[in-house]
């Protein structure tokens, strides 16, 4: 079942911090990479036709790779697990899958899992 008010409180961002206020929710406003994210090109087109393969994204802390998985998964309606490989075991993967497993079952609602280091 879906929660009526979730969609409210996702947007409710009067009182977060500024980083969180001003981050990318949309592929329009992710600055840089515009080599795969610019009109037309590789990502992009991946992420606009719902053809998301596998991806591993590099760089240093900071630089938006959770923030481009958050909206990969906001644009294609993808579920968005994210797990610490540092402090994740296999219980929490089994959790995740399990998750995922229901979403697809009631709702055929695919899942991101963004694994961050």
């Amino acid at each position: 079942m879906t929660d009526l008010f979730a969609h409210a409180a996702a947007r409710d961002l009067s009182n977060a911090p500024l980083a969180e206020r001003v981050r990318p929710r949309s592929l329009g406003e992710v600055v840089g990479q515009e080599h795969l994210l610019g009109e037309g090109k590789l990502l992009r087109r991946a992420i606009e036709s719902d053809r998301v393969p596998s991806l591993i994204f590099w760089g240093p802390p900071g630089t938006g790779k959770t923030t481009l998985g958050r909206v990969i998964a906001e644009t294609t309606g993808f579920a968005f697990e994210s797990l610490s490989a540092v402090l994740a075991g296999v219980k929490d993967i089994r959790e995740v899958v399990q998750r995922a497993g229901e979403r697809w079952a009631s709702r055929r609602q695919r899942t991101l899992l963004f694994i961050d280091e």
